[in-house]
């Protein structure tokens, strides 16, 4: 039984046919528990501060998820508790590489999702950023 509530799910192979994605999404999650804001996470490792990836957006994204899913475990939840994320791209041609990676991590979990294309992030070696909330059931 879903944790969440995920209302009217769809998956972008269908939405965008004409790219190669395969994310599950959902429009609305009606959440109850605990509820957890990530600061918005990079390609770079949180316990060396290492930059990973450097010119490689995918590279950066498998580490901003990876960092999403350690701090998510450390504030007693999981992937599946996401109920929305926010993907923050300094150029639109990094769309299908870092969200491919994020299907990936967040395959059958159906959050909601925006996707901004901004003009830098804070520090020029990061191609993109990802921001997570999730709900942890009681």
């Amino acid at each position: 039984m879903p944790v969440h509530k995920r209302i009217r799910m769809f998956n972008t192979k269908d939405t965008y046919p004409e790219q190669n994605l395969d994310n599950d999404l959902c429009q609305a999650v009606v959440a109850r528990g605990q509820t957890v804001f990530l600061r918005g996470q990079i390609g770079q490792n949180l316990d060396t501060a290492e930059n990973v990836g450097i010119g490689d957006p995918a590279a950066q994204a498998e580490q901003a998820m990876a960092n999403i899913k350690m701090l998510l475990e450390e504030a007693g939840g999981e992937l599946e508790h996401i109920t929305k994320i926010v993907i923050y791209l300094i150029d639109p041609r990094y769309r299908e590489p870092v969200y491919r990676v994020v299907g990936k991590w967040l395959k059958g979990v159906y959050p909601v999702s925006t996707g901004i294309v901004v003009s830098a992030l804070a520090r020029p070696e990061w191609l993109v950023e990802i921001d997570a909330t999730a709900v942890i059931p009681d």
